[in-house]
């Protein structure tokens, strides 16, 4: 039986990122893809300006209230960019409302990226982003992320892969920390990890199975928006594939670091996003 998720976040009507990569890219896995957009912009806001926006946290509530007269079920809710600490309040509401037993939750918190937050968030913000993972099955963040939402300092490069496992080992039990939950977040991803120059990757721990799993891939020159969302994306389409994760890390990066190559040989603006979409082939058949 084809499986669903619903992914929740903003619409980027240029720049590939958000829903304009989640959306193709877990459709090209078989899932099929509701989505629910809580803004749209006509560009993403890293290297553009003047940019439009229109807020959609409004209308959160009355489609979920319309998707549930519907009686909607669905085997994976999947939550990107948020943009306040409003719709950080909303997902709680939705994940309430349409989360069962079989229901995988995964959050990337996107929110932070080489040290900083993004323009728009502060550290309580980063804190209700802490909150939101720890109703999570599985997270997805990089090591700024993990360091706000841990309130650690951010390491730089100075880290070993000692520091990552006791990273991923709190950031699992976040979830210990929930209301009435007293279960580790079951998952979790980092993303961005680097042991060695040239070599960029990926470890994930498994809080059931106690097991670290690992993936690297060699590391490409520049910066391009909208990488973690397509490495998210693949991520998900991957455990709803049934891969394990030690696979679907894997399958997530080896996508990801393709999408990146092409863009960087073809020595397009990196601020419009990697060309995933030639890479989309390729990601069928590492999912079959």
């Amino acid at each position: 039986m084809q499986k669903r998720v619903i992914t929740i976040q903003d619409i980027s009507c240029v720049g590939r990122c958000s829903l304009t990569v989640a959306l193709p890219i877990l459709s090209a896995g078989g899932i099929e893809t509701s989505i629910l957009p809580t803004a749209i912009l006509s560009t993403h806001t890293g290297g553009f300006t003047g940019y439009t926006f229109r807020d959609l946290t409004d209308d959160v509530r009355p489609i979920a209230s319309h998707w549930q007269e519907l009686g909607l079920s669905t085997d994976a809710i999947y939550t990107g960019y948020l943009g306040s600490e409003e719709q950080l309040a909303l997902m709680k509401e939705f994940f309430a409302k349409f989360k069962d037993e079989q229901t995988l939750v995964m959050v990337d918190p996107a929110m932070a990226d080489q040290g900083k937050l993004y323009p728009a968030f502060d550290q309580k913000f980063a804190l209700g982003m802490r909150d939101l993972c720890k109703q999570a099955d599985i997270i997805v963040p990089n090591l700024t992320e993990a360091t706000f939402m841990l309130q650690k300092p951010y390491p730089g490069e100075d880290y070993d892969r000692d520091y990552i496992h006791e990273t991923l080992r709190e950031l699992s039990a976040l979830g210990s920390c929930a209301d009435g939950n007293a279960k580790n977040i079951s998952k979790v991803v980092l993303t961005g990890v680097s042991f060695e120059p040239g070599r960029i990757g990926a470890i994930g721990f498994d809080a059931g199975a106690n097991e670290f799993v690992s993936w690297f891939t060699d590391r490409i020159d520049g910066y391009y928006h909208g990488t973690g969302d397509i490495y998210s994306s693949a991520l998900l389409a991957g455990l709803l594939n049934d891969k394990s994760l030690e696979d679907a890390i894997r399958i997530a990066c080896e996508f990801t670091v393709g999408a990146i190559r092409r863009t960087h040989l073809a020595q397009t603006d990196p601020k419009y996003g990697v060309d995933f979409e030639h890479e989309l082939g390729s990601l069928i058949s590492l999912l079959s």
